[in-house]
């Protein structure tokens, strides 16, 4: 091979046989699910008034938008309170799911179908986080986002320990049995097709969501039946090529588009007079809607240095971050920076759930090693809460782990079987395989 066909060749093989940015991902689906069910849950006792039938946007009148612009929102199935506290519910309980990794494959097409519902019905009253979320909800879709710190994972590493611990000393493996089969998968699926299947003949869905949905239901329902009968088969492995290239594509589009929202937003303010000026930050702090804290906006605006600099530097992080991505360290000092700044709107200027909005889609970028370490401290924290709780002791010392403890205390393992199986157990705790 050539010099130029053997990176390629390397670029290939890693492109499709890993889902690459596993923890970026997974950090992804817990931010934007985690924001959307937070803001969903401060927004309850006004969802009628924003989403539902006593909003000034009357039902009719989106009816008449979506009908033009063939958007997708489920609450146009019917005007009646009784369905749109369906919706609302469901759109909470997937976004609830999908942020604790719960058959992540479904939960991410529920919560797409959640955030669309709401934001099509009144797309007059939302701002530039619920814009990322509206985006971001559609190309979670298509990434393997439950690959690491999800319940799924969790399950497929207790199926891998299940195997570990049916091998004997000489490496074979002793007859054990199988493992209990998944019954909720195929039940959701089952379900869900039923739903389809009643929107279908009823007429509610548009060509292009027809095919949409449909290919979503039997695509999943082709992966859970080839994982189920031929878990190790030619079909299995094409099936799993695939599923890396879709992935990793949607982990390129998300990357793309974040870059992209901070390009226009640097270059748009470079075109306004007051961020020219080094003012325009001045304004904002002044305004009774952006100013949850008068004392603390005073206190910032008072110094015109201050927001000279921070106007003049918001320009510069926002325009120059796309160039950076070339170069490592200085694209996380600039990642490092805009974090900060959005944390620090949302206490100063109140806008907590546009700043969570942009801060998670600025993970993508983060260092695996960071995040590496950042879950082990959120492991390390888990287990110092969990281990004071009495009843937790308890259901240790009844579970599984208990056994396995009990198990070790028997003849000395060879020295290979027991890497061999430190290797797999850390493998099992990752999950790239969801």
């Amino acid at each position: 091979m050539t010099r130029i066909e053997r990176p390629l060749a390397r670029g290939i093989g890693k492109v499709t046989g890993s889902a690459l940015g596993p923890y970026q991902t997974a950090v992804v689906r817990i931010g934007f699910a985690g924001t959307w069910l937070f803001f969903l849950l401060r927004e309850l006792p006004h969802r009628h008034e924003m989403y539902g039938p006593d909003g000034p946007w009357a039902w009719d009148m989106a009816d008449q938008l979506i009908a033009g612009n063939h958007a997708f929102s489920a609450l146009m199935w019917s005007d009646g309170r009784v369905w749109f506290e369906i919706v609302y519910a469901l759109a909470m309980l997937s976004s609830a799911l999908l942020m604790l990794g719960w058959r992540t494959r479904t939960m991410s097409v529920l919560f797409m179908i959640g955030v669309l519902s709401l934001q099509n019905r009144s797309i007059f009253i939302g701002d530039g986080g619920d814009n990322v979320i509206h985006l971001m909800a559609t190309y979670l879709v298509l990434t393997r986002c439950g690959q690491v710190w999800s319940l799924d994972a969790r399950r497929a590493a207790r199926a891998r320990a299940h195997v570990q611990e049916g091998r004997t000393l000489d490496g074979a493996f002793e007859a054990r049995p199988a493992p209990p089969a998944d019954r909720v998968g195929p039940v959701l699926w089952w379900v869900l097709g039923l739903a389809l299947s009643v929107v279908t003949f009823m007429g509610e869905l548009s060509r292009w969501w027809l095919v949409v949905f449909w290919g979503l239901w039997l695509v999943h329902g082709l992966w859970g039946a080839v994982g189920r009968r031929a878990p190790h088969s030619e079909l299995r492995k094409a099936l799993d090529v695939i599923a890396n290239i879709v992935h990793n594509a949607g982990v390129l589009v998300i990357m793309v588009e974040a870059c992209l929202i901070y390009a226009t937003a640097g270059w748009y303010k470079i075109q306004g007079s007051r961020w020219q000026d080094g003012t325009a930050v001045y304004y904002p702090l002044h305004l009774d809607y952006f100013s949850p804290w008068p004392a603390l906006s005073d206190l910032l605006s008072s110094n015109g240095v201050l927001l000279m600099l921070v106007t003049y530097g918001t320009v510069a992080v926002q325009v120059a971050f796309p160039f950076t991505l070339i170069n490592r360290r200085v694209k996380n000092v600039l990642l490092a920076a805009m974090i900060f700044e959005h944390a620090v709107i949302a206490v100063v200027l109140g806008l907590p759930f546009f700043s969570l909005a942009m801060i998670t889609a600025d993970a993508i970028f983060l260092p695996t090693a960071f995040l590496l370490r950042l879950g082990g401290w959120a492991a390390r924290a888990r287990g110092a809460v969990v281990s004071r709780v009495p009843l937790s002791r308890v259901l240790l010392s009844r579970g599984p782990l208990s056994r396995l403890t009990r198990r070790g205390s028997g003849p000395q393992r060879p020295a290979a079987d027991q890497g061999r199986e430190e290797e797999d157990a850390e493998h099992a705790r990752v999950g790239f395989t969801p």
